[in-house]
This record gives C-alpha cells, structure tokens and sequence, in this order.
C-alpha cells in the first residue's frame, strides 16, 4: 500500500548531535514533522521513522505488533549512534514508551529524553476485554485527531485495530517494568485535558523512572497531539533548550545553520 500524503518518515542529516523521534500509535511522522524540521533548521541530525503498519490503512496495522513498532526505533537509534557523538529520543504517545524502552536498553548511548504525553497503560473495562473481543470485532473508532487548535488536523487511522491494541497493552506493561532503568535526563510534557491519554500515565512514569535530572512541564492549550497544537512551539523550543543544556555546543552552530 502507497503511503498516505504527508505521512512519510523524515530524515536530514546536519551535524554531530542526533534527534531520534518516535510518532504514535495509529498515527504517523505528520504529527512530529514540524518538531523535526524545527531541530533540523537548527543543525540537528534528525530522524523520524514510519513505524511499520502506520501511515497506509488500518488493516496493514493489524498485522503487525509492539515487536515491529520497537525494532523499527531500535534500527533508527543504532543508525544515529554510527554517525552521532550524541543521540537524544524524542516521543509522542506510545512514541514515549517507545523512548523509554529505548533508554532502557541502551543506556548511556542515549543522552537524554523528551516525551509528550506519553502512554503508559491502555485503560478502561474495554482493555480487559482485548485479548478475547480482538478475535471477533477487528477494529474500534479511531483516535487520531485529539487537538484543541483549529483547522489543525493529525494524519492517523479512523479506526483502531484491536490486535495492534493488544499487542499495545502487552507494551505498556513489559515498559512499565522497565522504568526503573531509565536513568537519563527527562523532560516530560502533558496536557491536562487529553482525551487519549490521562495525565495519570506521565505521574505513573515519573514515579518509576530512575532518572534525577527530571523536568515536567504541563501543556495547557492543548489535547493529546500537542506537537500540532497550541502549545507546539513551546515543545520545540524547550526540547532544544535541553540539547542545549546537555549538549553545549549545539547553540552555537544552531545559530549559524539559522532556523
């Protein structure tokens, strides 16, 4: 299947210091374009990789599984680490559980994390009832879209595949086992009011996590895809103040590669 318009993975090469970004489930690399262009303008090394079953047709995504989604992220990281001296990873919803088990298995290979309302568990009597219903009702209504901003739209799938799903909620639950592991400096960003992802999925994580150089950050213009939200610029300007923080000389040749 042809990928759909605007959905395609992203990648540019600029200099030492790498940006790996990890979309969300049923989403594609729309949703964080404009966040990789925005490190890209800046000199970055970046990459925004289409997870597999993403960005063509819902019935593509049923399928594949967590172990697709992840080995995908994994192949990028290990591409950036070949040419990068530094690699941070950046993520949006299960783009954010996707990092953290990133972080947590390559260690200081990565320098430092960004996530924007990450998932943590899929929630509701509904999930329960995933690992029969899936093998009877093949899909439920999607979940793409959740943004506050007007005339702002996420390219995602209409519906949701409910083996894609199960296979999320066995994700969620093997990450949530591996945040004690994550030791890398983290900033979290959330919104309040998001119709996907509750709040209590970024406590949960910051709870669990090891890391002590931690930054929350709360997003209050915005739903659950707030990098296409009002809250979109701030998200890129405070993710590349934390480069800068931990990778000092990105400033300045960000400042003469313009953006």
């Amino acid at each position: 299947m042809p990928v759909l318009p605007g959905a395609e993975p992203f990648r540019h090469e600029g200099g030492e210091v790498g940006v790996l970004l990890c979309h969300g489930f049923t989403g594609s690399p729309q949703s964080l374009r404009p966040w990789a262009e925005y490190l890209a303008e800046r000199g970055l090394t970046v990459s925004l990789p289409l997870l597999p079953g993403h960005g063509t047709r819902w019935q593509d995504m049923q399928l594949t599984g967590w172990q697709d989604w992840y080995a995908e992220v994994d192949r990028a990281l290990r591409e950036l680490l070949e040419r990068c001296t530094q690699v941070f990873v950046f993520g949006l919803s299960m783009g954010g559980a996707l990092a953290l088990r990133l972080a947590a298995r390559h260690g200081d290979s990565v320098r430092g994390l960004v996530l924007v309302n990450p998932g943590n568990k899929v929630h509701g009597v509904a999930a329960r009832a995933l690992p029969v219903v899936r093998h009877f009702v093949p899909s439920t209504k999607g979940i793409a879209s959740d943004i506050a901003k007007e005339g702002s739209e996420e390219i995602g799938y209409e519906r949701v595949p409910l083996h894609a799903a199960h296979s999320l909620r066995t994700f969620f639950r093997i990450v949530d086992g591996e945040l004690p592991q994550v030791t890398q400096p983290l900033v979290v960003l959330h919104s309040p009011q998001d119709h996907v992802v509750p709040p209590v999925d970024s406590a949960r994580i910051l709870s669990r996590v090891s890391s002590t150089d931690v930054e929350e950050i709360l997003l209050e213009q915005s739903y659950h895809v707030a990098t296409l939200d009002h809250d979109a610029e701030r998200i890129f300007e405070e993710s590349y103040s934390f480069i800068g923080r931990l990778a000092p000389g990105v400033k300045e040749k960000g400042s003469t590669t313009g953006g």
